[in-house]
């Protein structure tokens, strides 16, 4: 259940809809009590006439004209426009709601608006209208969040998940879960108060059976959360090696175009660069660091160090070797360096760079600065990024790794908001906590206490018991006009 209702604002609200730019449309949205009162003070009919927009039959558009009084009280006309009323609840804030479709040109959007104020309405907050949408009750928390994060989508993946969020599908679990643990916290208040009706002998065996579905399911939508982060959000990765051996090069492979300067001086790259590419269907946040070795140049330490403190951070590193020249103790260094990394469960790729020149270095050679120092030798690539050869099974490489191919197939619900994921989290401890009191022997009194907690906790990613600060938070960062 969301916020009650009378938790609204009476004003009424008002916002340009759609981009700020030039267009062929553009939206102005008025939503609340004085919708309907505030466009019929603007709108005229295609004959000029006065019209009183709450007479209409709701959810109808009409063409018609938005004016302006001079001094004198002449009616200029400022756009032709087509205007649209839809009576509460059935809109999108579940409030009476206009829309003035006008053309998109920037300045006539914020004359129209600035009317629209004059009128009597308020600047929207950013995400207002559909904060209004939450507290009126048409969608839960957890849909309002999901609107959001379909506009900011970046790729396929995450308009699919956001789009199936705002549906409903992370809420249909969610309430699903809620459900289960509801009856057997009711079972047992029903059982303590009359034990008559209600009998608990054998119940612990059944309330441990659901425990351990409950667990199953979410420990799912745990798992199944950083596998949709990966190919909503992309896998932030480093682009390590020693001096001069391709990595500006690789970078601007990747890119498409001259990001990175690329010669044959030697450290070259002083400080880190970041670009975002796609590569086996998903988001690479790449940062080309300074070649990693020891050096006297202040300036060149500097970038060493960052390039350490991105390996460090990366989830995927791209370790580039020249294999026209021989290893040396920079290459052994950095592999020391990623294999403390791949202890962290990361993943590396090798990239034999510059075969097409005569080679000095071999696989076996490549495999035994990890094989040595008891790690597996990560998958290597062979490739020349002078000739581009090798570089298009980059992307199967990272497929592979990350098992992108696979996720994106799969019909899961991927928690792809953090706040949702604690909640479950907790939610889960508790359920944890109530199968160590059974297998404890302990009363059912402490079965229902932890019950409880996972009950309420789920309900936050719902809206329900959540505090008016954390809804404020979660709206803020909307954009204006949504």
């Amino acid at each position: 259940m969301a916020l009650q209702y009378d938790h609204l604002q009476t004003d009424t609200i008002a916002a340009i809809a759609t981009a700020m730019s030039e267009a062929g449309i553009g939206i102005i949205r008025i939503s609340g009590p004085d919708a309907a009162a505030i466009g019929s003070k603007l709108y005229r009919t295609p004959q000029k006439n006065k019209t009183d927009i709450s007479l209409w039959r709701p959810g109808t558009i009409r063409f018609g004209y938005i004016v302006e009084a001079d001094q004198d009280g002449k009616e200029n006309v400022i756009d032709e426009v087509m205007l649209s009323w839809m009576k509460s609840p059935h809109s999108y804030t579940t409030e009476d709601t206009v829309e003035i479709n006008t053309h998109g040109g920037m300045f006539l959007m914020n004359r129209i608006l600035a009317l629209v104020l004059q009128a009597g309405a308020r600047m929207a907050e950013p995400g207002e209208f559909t904060k209004r949408a939450f507290l009126g009750g048409r969608i839960d928390l957890a849909r309002a969040e999901a609107v959001m994060d379909l506009i900011s989508s970046r790729n396929e993946f995450a308009r699919k998940t956001s789009a199936a969020q705002l549906q409903g599908a992370v809420s249909s679990k969610v309430k699903e879960l809620r459900e289960k643990i509801l009856y057997e916290i009711a079972f047992i208040e029903s059982a303590l108060d009359d034990p008559e009706n209600y009998t608990l002998e054998g119940y612990t065996n059944r309330l441990m059976g659901t425990c351990e579905y409950l667990e199953k399911e979410m420990h799912t939508l745990l798992s199944h959360a950083d596998e949709g982060r990966i190919l909503r959000e992309g896998i932030r990765t480093a682009i390590v090696g020693r001096p001069n051996v391709g990595k500006s090069s690789l970078l601007n492979h990747l890119a498409g175009e001259e990001r990175a300067i690329v010669t044959e001086i030697e450290g070259t790259t002083r400080d880190t660069l970041s670009e975002t590419v796609r590569v086996g269907g998903v988001l690479l946040h790449l940062t080309d660091t300074a070649g990693i070795r020891q050096t006297e140049d202040k300036v060149e330490q500097i970038g060493v160090h960052r390039a350490q403190q991105a390996l460090d951070r990366a989830e995927l590193i791209l370790f580039v070797i020249d294999s026209s020249r021989k290893l040396t103790v920079e290459d052994e260094e950095i592999a020391e360096r990623i294999i403390e990394n791949l202890r962290e469960d990361k993943k590396c790729i090798l990239l034999m760079n510059k075969t097409d020149l005569s080679p000095e270095v071999s696989q076996e050679q490549v495999e035994e600065l990890f094989t040595k120092r008891g790690s597996e030798c990560p998958p290597l690539l062979f490739c020349s990024l002078q000739t581009g050869e090798g570089t298009k099974e980059l992307g199967e490489f990272v497929s592979e790794l990350f098992h992108t191919g696979e996720i994106a197939e799969k019909n899961e619900i991927f928690l792809v908001n953090l706040r949702h994921q604690d909640a479950v989290k907790e939610a889960l401890d508790s359920i944890l906590l109530v199968k160590d009191s059974i297998e404890n022997g302990m009363s059912e009194d402490f079965f229902s206490i932890d019950l409880m907690n996972a009950y309420r906790v789920l309900g936050t990613i719902l809206g329900e018991a959540v505090e008016d600060d954390l809804v404020e938070e979660i709206f803020s960062k909307f954009c204006l006009g949504k």
